[in-house]
């Protein structure tokens, strides 16, 4: 009798503790999480109005210019979809467990794309052919540890140049490929660096525009002939600091169209003369760095896109005149993969705006009416739910002018509101006045308000402003945060007591530092993908990005150097921090190896600090995949209500 009450006992426990099991989030096979509390389902649930947004993007134009392939997402990760009329069904052509998130068209009929796919967030992205009727995709490059792109194709389709790193893992050569005969794959430039890339071919296909990037201050333009066999330098590699890219051919054989930030703090788009080396500027009234731009077939127009305080403008102009105006019909948003129909009519783009996602557009150049080709799903939010952000500014410990966004929390809550101070990566990266997608979960179901700060170092604010953290200034930027604490305790709605501090990449970094520098005025802090001591980070970058890197951090291998990364590592700052941590990594990071987050949990456990970890391992570089992305926005919530909101 006295056995059967224990297996009984010991069925009822079996029983509960599945019950129990099955109230909480478990985190799925690819998932390694430590010491992270219990993730209530009713928490699941109650995200799902702001977690099933989706946003589309522009990946090709047809070559009959009626059709298009978008980017989107409609199960784990993006695929590419093609769409035949506007707003009209969106067929997916790629079904992977990895994200495609580009593709071109075959230029003369059409009938097959060429993408590239990586592995796990490796970045060692591979080509393939889709053929458009069988949707069978082809391997074309090795499969291997090398990074391909940048295909550029010949105008009568017969192949494509395109770059690649499978010569040493290094160096990024140039080659050619006609993509029916993908075995007879040819080197036909070879290139010392990892920055170099093919901007531009000329119509007969005998010319190529070469573009070398150094730094966020310094790229250069070369001319290759593919009969010769030559590679000559259009701009001069000995001057220093002046950005020159985005190069095209004109209508005139003697010309080039490129953006440049020479003779100015911004980059204008610009006229070269060959023969002369003299440029002519274009867009000199306009106080801001033009972004990007598209040329159409004939070379008659050009679309070009502007970035304005973190806001993207459109602009048409006419190539014979040199004459352009802006296209007002586009509401105030970010805009981006801007490219013209084959016959010049028609101009393709994406936009996006702070209360909705990104979708697809249409604009007929000669009525300017704009037509909309996609409308991506935002889940159960409405507009009235996504906080919109507001530009804010701020004096450096230098008097430096820094701004950022903020995203107030939703006016139904009083008092003042916690924040999270979101530091964008880079360091040239920068933040717009963007949506924050399901983010607005923290300003509208938390109370928490949101700001993004562009410090020192963020593009869009002049060549002076993007250098003012290179080297031994780095410790500079995280001043800037400093003085943004300052700022949030003198505003009335702001609870300078409740602060977390939140960033992926250098913004890691940043989140890092601050941790340590400015512990007694946080909360917590979340650390994605960030850099943990530049030392071990420069050693153990993929080869490939290794030299690039050192332009803007600095040269580990120079003594004084390494002394300098020994001294602001967080890694050996540990003893400074005293709130609890998050740490967020991808065990295939090609860019922030995942050593950096281990090495930062393993020294902070060691001490016997509050560290939450995270790792996904078939992630790279920060989560794609929303199985995975779900479970860190629902760790991040869970960390907030211990940590933050208390």
């Amino acid at each position: 009798m006295k056995k059967q009450y224990i297996i009984l006992a010991l069925s009822l426990a079996g029983i509960l503790s599945a019950q129990d099991k099955n109230e909480w989030v478990s985190p799925n096979e690819n998932l390694i999480a430590e010491n992270i509390l219990p993730i209530p389902k009713s928490l699941n649930q109650a995200i799902k109005k702001y977690s099933e947004n989706r946003n589309a993007g522009l990946a090709d134009v047809h070559p009959n210019g009626k059709e298009i392939i978008a980017v989107t997402r409609f199960a784990s990760t993006n695929q590419l979809h093609k769409i035949a009329v506007p707003l009209g069904a969106r067929k997916q052509i790629t079904f992977f467990d990895e994200p495609v998130n580009g593709a071109s068209y075959e230029p003369v009929k059409g009938e097959y794309l060429i993408y590239t796919k990586d592995t796990g967030g490796n970045e060692f992205g591979q080509l393939f052919k889709l053929d458009l009727k069988t949707l069978q995709s082809q391997l074309l490059t090795d499969g291997g540890r090398s990074q391909n792109g940048g295909v550029i194709w010949k105008k009568d389709g017969s192949g494509f140049y395109f770059s690649s790193t499978k010569r040493n893992g290094g160096d990024r050569d140039i080659y050619y490929m006609d993509p029916l005969k993908p075995e007879n794959t040819q080197m036909i430039l070879e290139l010392k660096g990892g920055g170099w890339g093919i901007n531009s071919i000329s119509d007969d296909g005998k010319k190529l525009l070469i573009g070398e990037y150094v730094s966020a201050n310094d790229s250069y333009l070369y001319m290759y002939d593919t009969v010769t066999k030559k590679l000559e330098p259009i701009t001069d590699r000995k001057e220093k600091g002046i950005v020159q890219g985005n190069a095209s051919f004109s209508k005139n054989p003697d010309e080039i169209f490129y953006i440049t930030d020479r003779n100015n703090e911004f980059s204008r788009l610009a006229v070269l003369n060959l023969k002369n080396k003299k440029t002519e500027y274009l867009t000199t009234s306009i106080p801001w760095n033009v972004e990007n731009y598209d040329i159409s077939e004939d070379r008659s127009t050009i679309a070009f896109v502007t970035n304005e305080s973190g806001i993207n403008k459109l602009y048409i102009l006419h190539a014979d005149s040199k004459k352009y105006e802006p296209v007002s019909q586009v509401p105030v948003g970010l805009i981006g993969g801007v490219k013209f129909s084959n016959d010049g009519r028609s101009l393709y783009f994406a936009r996006s705006a702070a209360d909705s996602g990104s979708d697809v557009y249409k604009m007929d150049l000669v009525s300017k009416d704009i037509e909309r080709w996609t409308e991506s799903e935002q889940g159960e939010m409405q507009p009235s739910d996504m906080s919109v952000p507001k530009l804010i500014e701020w004096k450096g410990f230098d008097q430096m002018k820094i701004s950022g966004f903020y995203y107030p929390a939703a006016p139904k809550f009083t008092g003042k509101r916690p924040v999270i101070i979101n530091i964008h990566g880079g360091p040239e990266g920068q933040s717009m006045a963007s949506s924050i997608g399901s983010s607005n979960y923290f300003t509208n179901e938390m109370g928490v308000a949101m700001i993004y700060p562009n410090v020192r170092g963020s593009s869009g604010f002049g060549k002076t402003f993007i250098a003012a953290d290179n080297w031994d200034l780095r410790m500079n930027s995280v001043k800037d945060i400093g003085s943004l604490l300052d700022w949030i305790a003198k505003q009335p709605e702001l609870d300078k007591d409740r602060i977390m501090i939140m960033g992926g990449s250098y913004g890691g970094f940043m989140t890092l530092a601050t941790a340590y520098e400015y512990a007694n005025k946080i909360r917590c802090s979340v650390d994605i993908v960030g850099i943990s001591d530049f030392n071990t980070f420069l050693k153990n970058t993929e080869e490939y990005r290794r030299d690039l890197r050192r332009v803007e951090y600095g040269d580990e291998r120079i003594p004084k150097m390494a002394t300098f990364f020994t001294k602001i590592a967080p890694l050996n700052n540990i003893d400074k921090i005293k709130k609890p941590m998050f740490i967020i990594q991808g065990t295939n990071d090609p860019r922030v190896p995942v050593t950096e987050a281990v090495q930062m949990r393993d020294k902070l456990k060691a001490q016997g600090k509050t560290v939450w970890y995270l790792e996904a391992k078939n992630e790279g570089h920060g989560f794609r995949k929303k199985e995975n992305v779900d479970f860190q926005r629902l760790a991040v919530i869970r960390f907030m209500q211990e940590y933050l909101l208390k």
